[in-house]
């Protein structure tokens, strides 16, 4: 941060190319005063949650049926691991003419980042389980029910709260992108209104507090790891 603020107060770092500290700070000070910044971020989270939300449900769905059954795994795996292929970016311009360019569209863009990640993680926590742990399950006379709740889901649950916390990074990545068609509210919107305007402090304002959040949400979601991996000892950190 000093060496930011000497190479913009000597100018080896022109304003033009990016602003200093003083001016972030400043910037960031009048559109929390005028209420901008808040809104934008009731906006952003909105869409943030409800993509999140939706793509975590579709990725635990689809990620215990091709991880516990075989002919799931068929059906499901192939058009996933396509889905992880296909860059974002690529699939803009078919989302709009499916649904719009309202928000819809954002949140489905950002389910759509989720999934592939928590999906990925889910199905190979499932496929890693010890075989050893079928031969347990036996021996005890469990229940179908009874393996899922006492065996299974215990021994994914670390890979699938490591695909968490890459589910939500990824968020934060789309949100940037969504935000970017047709927005009219949200730190999106801030952002590409700024880039008109060519107020790069305001650019890194935005910039900023999309790494905020994606900071903030990481640090949930190790808390949470924390919590339900108690039996692991000091395997989390």
């Amino acid at each position: 941060m000093a060496t930011w603020q000497l190479a913009s107060s000597t100018g080896a770092l022109p304003a033009t190319t990016i602003g200093s500290p003083q001016d972030v700070t400043a910037a960031a000070w009048v559109l929390i005063e005028d209420g901008q910044l808040s809104h934008a971020l009731v906006v952003s989270l909105r869409r943030v949650v409800l993509g999140v939300l939706l793509g975590l449900a579709l990725a635990t769905f689809f990620g215990l049926v091709a991880g516990l059954s075989p002919w799931g795994d068929v059906l499901l795996d192939p058009p996933m691991q396509m889905a992880r292929a296909i860059p974002l970016y690529g699939v803009v311009p078919l989302f709009i003419v499916w649904f719009g360019i309202g928000e819809s569209t954002k949140v489905i863009l950002i389910a759509l980042g989720v999934m592939v990640p928590l999906y990925l993680n889910l199905t190979a926590a499932l496929r890693g389980i010890d075989p050893e742990l079928s031969e347990v399950a036996d021996t005890l006379r469990l229940t179908r029910w009874e393996r899922l709740r006492h065996l299974v889901l215990p021994a994914a649950l670390p890979g699938a709260l490591v695909g968490l916390r890459l589910s939500l990074a990824v968020a934060w990545l789309v949100l940037i992108v969504s935000e970017t068609i047709n927005a009219e509210s949200g730190i999106g919107f801030i952002v590409n209104n700024a880039r008109t305007f060519l107020q790069n402090d305001i650019i890194v304002v935005g910039l900023l507090t999309y790494a905020l959040l994606g900071l903030a949400t990481d640090y949930l979601v190790r808390r949470m790891e924390r919590r339900a991996l108690r039996w692991q000892g000091g395997a989390t950190r």
